[in-house]
């Protein structure tokens, strides 16, 4: 799997709530995770040590699922500064099964723009998660992917060796390319490792930009103060993974920009943590600064018409437009473009009625 733009939510801990508390006493426990600790490994504290192993888990999370009593070392609950020893069972129980994460087929509308007997690329509607995760265990993509091929006997929607090569966030539309049989799948799992497919993105963003295109590098990483969010190092820091992003104006809207946007790499909300780093989030998107008014006047009508702009897209102003690959079997250059989305189309052509209508930009 090429670790692409949609964060992923197989989190251990996800759903865990602080307020659970200490279970009641009788209660039946479920081990969901469990780890031997090393006979050479250290004394440090058993939070900082599940930190390093469970690395979707925040560590103040980590932290709040001890103080619950969902922590055991060797059959028994431990606070997070318990010192971990040499081979001490580490589990983490919590109160409910562990989730069955068998992938079901699910009768779910595709558009589907190519289809062979190796491959199938598809255009995934804003609003569609990509895969099964913590919370999203059904009407997901690969749910509907399952049922289109549910006669294909050699495809398995369970098995990792088939299925989606590369992913995107839930709230952004575009093109994915799906594998049918392993071999397809290894073959363009190269090509995206080795950065020779073609990918761009068209994204609406808040503000103007100085320059035509730009490149922008930087380390992704998980925010230490928000774990649904990414965030930027230096490429020198050693944290994270190196990003590189390059971007191109399309249009200007004064206050808003249509780019173009190309990876080298695909890490987990990489346009749009890179884009917030440089000081243009993308518009619409919540998490990372996008439904603020970041530029333009303060006036009761601007607010009024950018309120109207988020509900008319109300999601980060992202899709995934074109795609390119060679294809595993036949060696030919595959490639694709997807039309703008509805919702997406709509709000740029706000902003271009927008901006005509203004002598003077401020």
């Amino acid at each position: 799997m090429v670790d692409d733009d949609e964060l992923l939510d197989d989190d251990l801990l996800d759903g865990f709530s602080e307020h659970e508390g200490e279970p009641d006493a009788g209660g039946e426990l479920y081990e969901h995770f469990r780890v031997v600790v090393d006979k050479g490994q250290d004394a440090v504290r058993i939070d900082k040590y599940l930190f390093e192993r469970m690395q979707h888990s925040s560590r103040n999370r980590i932290q709040k699922a001890a103080d619950a009593g969902c922590i055991h070392v060797n059959g028994s609950s431990v606070k997070s500064n318990y010192k971990v020893r040499p081979d001490d069972i580490i589990t983490l129980m919590l109160d409910r099964p562990k989730h069955d994460n068998t992938i079901e087929a699910e009768d779910i509308p595709l558009d589907i723009v190519f289809e062979d007997q190796d491959l199938m690329v598809v255009n995934k509607p804003a609003g569609l998660v990509v895969h099964p995760g913590a919370g999203n265990f059904h009407g997901t993509l690969i749910n509907a992917i399952a049922w289109h091929l549910k006669d294909l006997e050699s495809f398995d929607p369970n098995d990792p060796a088939v299925g989606l090569v590369h992913r995107i966030d839930k709230d952004t539309s575009g093109l994915l390319v799906i594998a049918k049989n392993p071999d397809a799948k290894t073959k363009l799992g190269k090509q995206f490792y080795n950065k020779t497919t073609h990918r761009s993105y068209n994204a609406l963003v808040w503000g103007n930009f100085a320059e035509e295109k730009g490149r922008i590098e930087g380390n992704i990483a998980r925010d230490p103060k928000d774990r649904l969010r990414m965030t930027v190092f230096p490429p020198d820091s050693g944290i994270g993974k190196s990003a590189v992003t390059h971007y191109k104006v399309l249009e200007r809207f004064g206050y808003t920009t249509l780019v173009e946007c190309i990876l080298e790499t695909g890490r987990t909300h990489q346009i749009r943590a890179h884009m917030k780093h440089i000081g243009h989030p993308l518009f619409g998107d919540e998490r990372y600064g996008g439904t603020e008014i970041i530029r333009g006047q303060r006036t009761a009508s601007y607010k009024a018409y950018i309120q109207n702009c988020l509900k008319m897209c109300n999601r980060q102003a992202l899709h995934a437009r074109t795609l390119g690959f060679v294809h595993p079997r036949t060696g030919e250059q595959m490639d694709f473009t997807s039309e703008l989305p509805s919702d997406l189309a709509a709000v740029i052509e706000k902003w271009r009625n927008y901006i005509k209508g203004k002598d003077e930009i401020v």
